[in-house]
């Protein structure tokens, strides 16, 4: 890959790299598996970049890889998450420590999100991040009118965990 594209990679990464921290949240219990989720999802960035072809924004192209890898690894593993060696990337990232403090508000959120199945805490991640019913549509790779559905029912499902 030229350097080029490898710049442009890291760049858009390094823009937008709270995405991955955040699904990484959702994901994981712990910093350590939050980093390794987080490693991994970026090498998965990193192979998929060349066949971006840009037909949707970065961040929405972003999400979607993200999101496939977490709940792909979570499935396999449900307690640790197995990585790839890091190493072999000729590239290096500057990762920014995580600070959740701004966040401790959601925390109970985040919690009661943790006992939804996989495609549905995607989709309220989305919906947080102040998608829209099409952009979560096709991240998600359903119509505008599941996800909607889908999203009151996660609602009332969310109500009941917070206030039973």
């Amino acid at each position: 890959m030229n350097k080029e594209l490898e710049h442009s990679f890291v760049t858009q990464l390094e823009e937008n790299q709270n995405i991955v921290h955040k699904i990484c949240r959702l994901y994981t219990n712990d910093s350590d598996a939050h980093n390794d989720l987080f490693q991994e999802i970026t090498i998965q960035l990193w192979r998929a970049f060349p066949k971006f072809r840009g037909e949707a924004k970065f961040s929405t192209w972003m999400y979607r890889v993200a999101l496939n890898t977490a709940i792909t690894l979570y499935r396999k593993s449900k307690r640790s998450i197995q990585t790839q060696d890091f190493e072999a990337i000729s590239f290096k990232i500057s990762a920014d420590p995580y600070d959740d403090t701004t966040e401790q508000q959601l925390k109970l959120m985040y919690s009661a999100v943790k006992n939804l199945n996989d495609i549905d805490k995607a989709l309220v991640f989305l919906y947080l991040e102040d998608k829209n019913y099409k952009e979560i549509s096709e991240t998600l790779g359903i119509t505008e009118v599941n996800a909607r559905v889908k999203m009151n029912r996660i609602k009332e499902k969310l109500r009941t965990i917070l206030n039973p």
